[in-house]
């Protein structure tokens, strides 16, 4: 719960002012030490870290999140995700699937890449890959 509450509190800070577009790609590089600035801010970037925050949430609020956390990375951040909920999984932009058990079983990357990307090669050990190809199945049609 302090999780959600917290990314809540940094998407307040994360808005754009009204009609303000997110900096283009050649923008957001800058040298060692400076930052890219718009009408004088600087606009400073976070790397958010977050472990299962679907869990207890209805799907409707799973909804939700992704929506948030779509925003967040819009704004310029960085999300980096622990999750098992396939929704989230589905949404990222690329996927770090560590295996192929857990504890000390695990601690490989068993697959890499876009959702879509690790789905349709389905690399031995990877759970992620097998069940995420089926929910990416189902979602199509």
């Amino acid at each position: 719960e302090a999780q959600r509450i917290k990314l809540v509190t940094e998407l307040a800070k994360a808005r754009l002012a009204p009609g303000e577009a997110p900096l283009p790609a050649e923008a957001e590089a800058s040298t060692e030490g400076a930052a890219p600035a718009r009408r004088g801010a600087v606009r400073l970037r976070t790397l958010y870290l977050l472990d299962e925050p679907t869990i207890g949430l209805h799907m409707a609020d799973v909804e939700k999140l992704v929506g948030v956390l779509h925003r967040l990375v819009d704004a310029g951040n960085t999300v980096v995700i622990i999750e098992h909920n396939l929704d989230v999984i589905a949404e990222a932009d690329w996927v770090l699937d560590l295996g192929p058990e857990g504890g000390s079983g695990g601690g490989r990357i068993v697959a890499e890449g876009t959702p879509e990307k690790i789905a349709a090669r389905r690399a031995p050990g990877s759970y992620t890959a097998e069940f995420l190809a089926k929910f990416l199945q189902e979602r199509q049609g």
